[in-house]
């Protein structure tokens, strides 16, 4: 199955990691690609304790505010790291964070990822996080969840908080 989480919400990669925890426990082989991410998170530590999941980050340590070629090379070297996983069919769930980002910054192209959706193994659960999901991923997904940002306390001035945000 093809899942994407979306929306400008809180909580689309958190969703992820939930069915990614959930994978591990019942012993599924799990790969994630971070993308448009670099920078040290506590995810990726706590992933690190399960043998059954590898995490891989393809950004920069840095927010992208103007698109450097670093920033769509490390995106495309991503790409071709999910092209390679899928391919060898190791996996049972394949988590692509922040693509739809990557995909609304220019980082990808939208045939790219819509040809590594669609050349997806029938065993693999592919799941697809980031605002903004293009409706032809949409269309080609057989469970989407918009998350809504319906209040948020960074409103108030809290910045992100190390175990909770990052």
């Amino acid at each position: 199955m093809i899942q994407v989480y979306t929306g400008n919400g809180k909580g689309k990669t958190t969703a992820a990691l939930g069915l990614a925890l959930r994978a591990a426990g019942a012993g599924l082989k799990v790969y994630i690609a971070q993308f448009a991410k670099g920078r040290a998170c506590s995810e990726l530590v706590a992933l690190k304790k399960f043998k059954n999941v590898k995490a891989e980050q393809f950004g920069s340590c840095r927010f992208i505010r103007k698109i450097s070629q670093q920033d769509k090379n490390s995106a495309k070297k991503g790409l071709q790291k999910v092209r390679s996983v899928l391919k060898s069919k190791k996996f049972s769930l394949v988590i692509l964070d922040e693509i739809n980002v990557s995909l609304n910054l220019g980082l990808l192209q939208l045939n790219d990822v819509l040809e590594l959706i669609q050349k997806t193994p029938a065993a693999t659960e592919l799941i697809l996080t980031g605002r903004n999901a293009c409706k032809e991923i949409v269309e080609l997904a057989d469970l989407v969840s918009e998350i809504k940002d319906v209040k948020h306390y960074f409103e108030k001035g809290v910045t992100a908080r190390k175990g909770i945000e990052y």
